[in-house]
């Protein structure tokens, strides 16, 4: 029952933009802060995730998984280089550790 009234709430949300705005332009301020959102959601998700533990803030193996990611992608590595390297920084630590 969730999953069908979620379903639908999508769905509604997804229709009332369209018939709110009637075929009009979005304003350019809203438009460019609609394009920063999903960066900045989804730079928030994974600090999230890196750093919550159990009990509050934590610094573990996601951590240095996040800071191999960081260090390729200041290196200007490309994107399937940095996923790999923050991958196997976090497989080797958690084996260590």
């Amino acid at each position: 029952m969730v999953v069908i009234t979620v379903g639908a709430a999508t769905v509604a949300l997804k229709a009332v933009g369209p018939v709110l705005m009637g075929g009009r332009q979005l304003p350019a301020v809203v438009l460019g802060a609609t394009r920063l959102l999903a960066p900045a959601l989804l730079a928030a998700l994974v600090i999230t995730q890196v750093v919550a533990g159990p009990d509050g803030p934590a610094v573990d193996e996601r951590s240095l998984g996040l800071a191999a990611a960081l260090v390729a992608l200041l290196l200007r590595a490309p994107m399937l280089l940095v996923i790999a390297a923050a991958a196997v920084t976090t497989a080797l630590a958690r084996l260590i550790m």
